[in-house]
This record gives C-alpha cells, structure tokens and sequence, in this order.
C-alpha cells in the first residue's frame, strides 16, 4: 500500500511502503518529513528495515553509526532518515542526488507534494555522471543488450556468458520497466530490477536502479520530456523561515576502491563559514555534522 509520510511528535513504526510522499512546506521552508524511529526486533537486518520504511541502505547505515547492519542488537532503536533537506536546485521532474542515493519526483500537474525513493547508482569505475538531461523513452518489459565490456566482465569476473540480448522476464536485471535518459539511444536508464539487494547503494553498471514497486508506482506518473537533473550534493544546508540554520551531510562518493570505507572530508562553504565565525556552539555543531556525515538534518543556529 502507499502511505503518505506522517507528521507527527512521536516516533513512528511504519509497514511497507511504495514510496514516500512528502507535502512540500508552504513558509518557503526546505526541510520536509519528520524522523521516524524503529526498535530492532529478532531477526531484523538493516536492509529489511530500509525496504520496510523505503529508505537506502547506506542512508540507514549513516543514520546509525555503529550498529551491525546484518546483526543489529535486538531492542536498539534507530533512527530512520525520513526527514531531509530539499537539495539546492530548481524543484521540477526528478532530481537524482548521488551523494544521498534519492531520487525526487516533483508532479507536474501537483506543486504541493513531492515523492522521494531510494535508488542504486554506479559503482566506481562505472560511474554515474552528473547531467541535465530529459526521459526520452519509457519502455515496459525491457530487454537487456550488455555492452561489449560488461559481457566481458561478466565473463572474466563470474565466469558467465552473457547472451547478445537478454530478454524480458525474471533474469532481466532491467526488471519491469525501463525509462531511458538523453536523446536518442541514451546509455543511461531509470529502471527497475530483478534481485533482492542494492536500492541505496552503488551497485549498478551506470544506470539508476529502483526498488521493482518504486518504479511500479513512477514508470505510469512519468512523461515522457520529463526534465531530469542528476546531481552530486553530499553537502545540503537550509536557513529556514524562523532563521534557524541547518545543514544535512552525507559521505561523499568513493571515486577509487582505495577511499572505500576511508573517511572522507566535506568542507564549509562561505555561506555556513560566516554563519558560525562568531558563535562557538554553532561552529562545534557544523564542525561535528560534517564529520559524522550522518545523512540527516542537524541544527546548527537557532
């Protein structure tokens, strides 16, 4: 079932959701959604509490530093990111943040609401880049052609020979639906998939990666010319209508398997440089945020 985010006081325990969907604050605020919070019972992973709120895995691991993903101690609660910061940029079609593994769709014919997934994105050496660009294909039931060098990595790496084409059905790695990015015979694509793990994590040859019921519910909402941005912002910041300053930092992206699980530092810019430069409190709070890099908004003036 769909389910619209909450707002509320108290923590929230939710059940499986297709996506979130956030009201867009009407006082020209840019944080939306409330933290939910979770009390680990036996059995539980991180990726099955990440699928059961739809949130990223890494953004779960973020959010809960030290916690074992795979063996979490029972009655630890967590806290689940469904609180965020709108990123810096024009607030229409989907935004793909990188840094945040999120995709944001804003519905054309309703500017009150936005809906947010988790998704998979490249991994390094297959990067997915930054681009402006449009959906310029939706196909259902995809086909898979795997480039000459995936074949070949495929071959070399799990001793498997991919076919030229792999058709559509369960052991298309496409999944269901497919929504190709650029012009023409554009390389990229949003699509779903047909294995169990990596939404919110950086798993893919390039392309976006969806939960299959995520891109269920997006593939019948979205044109085709539907403007897409794909970004890199793992530094997201708000002064809201009351003053109140916040910033929200994620850990940046691993550009070689080197800085894998290597701290990696996010710096201030003048803006937040200038906010905090005469008040101790707020420049121990940044300083802290940005080191932790725990992917949700923190207060850092009041």
């Amino acid at each position: 079932m769909y389910r619209s985010l909450l707002f509320s006081l108290t923590c929230l325990v939710s059940t499986a959701v297709n996506a979130i969907e956030y009201p867009l604050p009407a006082d020209n605020s840019n944080i939306i959604g409330t933290m939910e919070y979770y009390q680990v019972s036996k059995g539980d992973s991180l990726a099955d509490i990440a699928n059961r709120y739809d949130v990223g895995f890494l953004a779960l691991i973020e959010a809960n530093k030290g916690v074992d993903p795979f063996l979490p101690a029972i009655g630890t609660l967590l806290a689940v990111p469904t609180q965020l910061i709108l990123p810096d940029v024009k607030r229409q079609g989907i935004i793909i943040n990188l840094a945040e593994l999120r995709l944001y769709y804003f519905p054309v014919d309703d500017d009150s609401i936005v809906h947010v997934f988790p998704i998979g994105i490249g991994r390094i050496g297959r990067e997915t880049p930054p681009m402006v660009t449009r959906i310029s294909q939706k196909i259902e039931n995809p086909t898979w052609t795997p480039t000459a060098n995936i074949r070949k990595e495929y071959r070399e790496k799990r001793d498997i020979e991919l076919p030229a084409v792999v058709p559509a059905g369960p052991e298309n790695p496409l999944g269901d639906y497919a929504m190709r990015l650029g012009h023409g015979n554009g390389q990229y694509l949003i699509h779903g998939t047909n294995k169990d793990f990596g939404i919110g994590m950086r798993v893919s040859s390039g392309c976006i990666r969806m939960n299959p019921w995520d891109i269920e519910w997006l593939f019948p909402q979205v044109p085709e010319a539907t403007p897409v941005q794909v970004i890199n912002q793992p530094l997201k910041q708000t002064i809201e209508p009351d003053g109140t300053l916040y910033v929200e930092v994620h850990q940046p992206l691993s550009k070689t398997e080197e800085q894998v699980g290597q701290p990696k530092k996010v710096k201030a810019n003048s803006l937040l440089k200038s906010a905090v430069e005469n008040d101790r409190v707020a420049a121990s709070r940044l300083s802290a945020a940005l080191n932790l890099q725990m992917g949700i908004p923190v207060e850092i003036t009041k």
